[in-house]
């Protein structure tokens, strides 16, 4: 009788923590009942979101844009995509808030405020982008488990923060360090105090690279609760899970991390070819890191209609994970011919870049524009899916617009 009790107050702490205010007769709730006030709520104003975002899920939350409201060169936070694994922590004090450092691999276990993080340490800014492992995941057959997003769970912001790397140098790192782990003050969707939705990680070379920031602005403003606030890890070019939010606490392991999705399947891929639909054993699976070439074109929005004999301005951006893109072409014969577009240089190592082209159309009818990108070292997107994996991860396909010449 006592263990009920205590799992009801504590459902009812919860529930009055995302309602902000006491239930005052909480006592009378019936078991499952969801409040009105939690029913159905508004995530566009909650999270401040373009009408035109999709919704994906909201236990937890997951929206997505869509390609044309991508357009600007740094996204605003009204068309980021949002992918969370639990819930968005309540009441939070930033003047409280700590960052600890521990781990097998830590000389010395250190906390600091976040007024210590900010004044102890270099501050940097870096337009780094993001992207979620599952993004295009809808286009995988047979269907790939989770959340459907199409092409809008990406994003290249502003992050402002001091790099993680002073931070773990500061309170040392044994010579044996190959992985940090970060954690975090999301609920698990149980509502268990004791398990973490997510606590991903990276390897040693990557946690050290200058643009591994621990961030406290976006877009030269406090980040957003949905996307972090008070502090949150960004690592750009990976999946954007190795980026967690509400960080306050990195782990310097001497392993590979082994936290919440980074075991199984999680952010795997097979790291060798599979048939569609194959199973694949855990240990055939490989962790993802950089990710893979893409583009995107923001605009004109697909089915976009021109008159015969105008030409049409396409833009958009293009990345590819640790590398830079060095050419982005567009076709529009389906693929049998490519031409180049204008290609800028990334503002920064990580950061997207943006492409421009003037696309003439030879007479009336319908068309389809497909961006290819190509990086560095000479990869380019496939035409179509990439090779089917359990997870639906990394597709990079061409991105196609339709337009209809009239």
């Amino acid at each position: 009788m006592k263990r009920r009790e205590f799992a009801k107050k504590a459902t009812l702490s919860s529930l009055a923590a995302l309602i902000g205010a006491e239930i005052v007769y909480g006592s009378s709730l019936l078991e499952d009942y969801n409040p009105l006030a939690l029913q159905d709520p508004d995530p566009f104003k909650m999270f401040n979101k373009h009408k035109e975002m999709v919704v994906l899920n909201d236990k937890p939350w997951n929206i997505e844009a869509q390609a044309h409201l991508l357009d600007d060169n740094i996204t605003p936070n009204s068309c980021m995509f949002i992918r969370n694994n639990g819930l968005i922590p309540q009441e939070i004090d930033a003047k409280k808030w700590t960052l600890t450092i521990d781990g097998e691999s830590v000389l010395k276990e250190k906390t600091y405020t976040l007024d210590e993080l900010k004044s102890k340490f270099k501050q940097y800014t870096y337009q780094l982008t993001l992207e979620c492992g599952g993004n295009g995941r809808s286009e995988f057959n047979p269907p790939a488990k989770g959340n459907q997003w199409t092409v809008g769970a990406v994003h290249c912001a502003s992050w402002t923060g001091v790099r993680l790397k002073d931070v773990l140098e500061d309170a040392g790192i044994k010579s044996n360090a190959v992985y940090i782990g970060y954690h975090a003050t999301d609920t698990h969707l149980s509502m268990d105090p004791t398990k973490e939705p997510i606590s991903r990680g990276c390897p040693m070379s990557k946690a050290l690279q200058d643009e591994t920031l621990l961030a406290f602005k976006m877009n030269d403003e406090d980040i957003p609760v949905a996307h972090g606030y008070p502090l949150r890890l960004v690592a750009g070019g990976w999946p954007a899970s190795v980026s967690g939010k509400w960080v306050n606490r990195i782990s310097i392991r001497d392993k590979v991390h082994d936290g919440t999705k980074m075991t199984g399947t999680a952010y795997r891929v097979p790291c060798n070819p599979v048939a569609p639909g194959d199973k694949v054993k855990d240990e055939d699976m490989c962790i993802i890191e950089s990710m893979p070439v893409k583009s995107l074109i923001t605009y004109p929005k697909s089915g976009a209609i021109i008159k015969e004999g105008k030409s049409l301005n396409i833009r958009g951006h293009a990345w590819a994970g640790e590398l830079e893109v060095g050419k982005l072409e567009y076709s529009i014969d389906f693929g049998s011919t490519w031409k180049t577009c204008s290609l800028e240089k990334p503002a920064n190592r990580l950061a997207w870049q943006h492409f421009t082209a003037s696309v003439d159309f030879p007479k009336k009818g319908y068309y389809e524009i497909w961006a290819r990108a190509t990086d560095s070292l000479g990869n380019s997107q496939p035409m179509l899916l990439p090779g089917w994996n359990p997870k639906g991860y990394l597709n990079n396909a061409c991105h196609r617009i339709a337009v209809k010449v009239s």
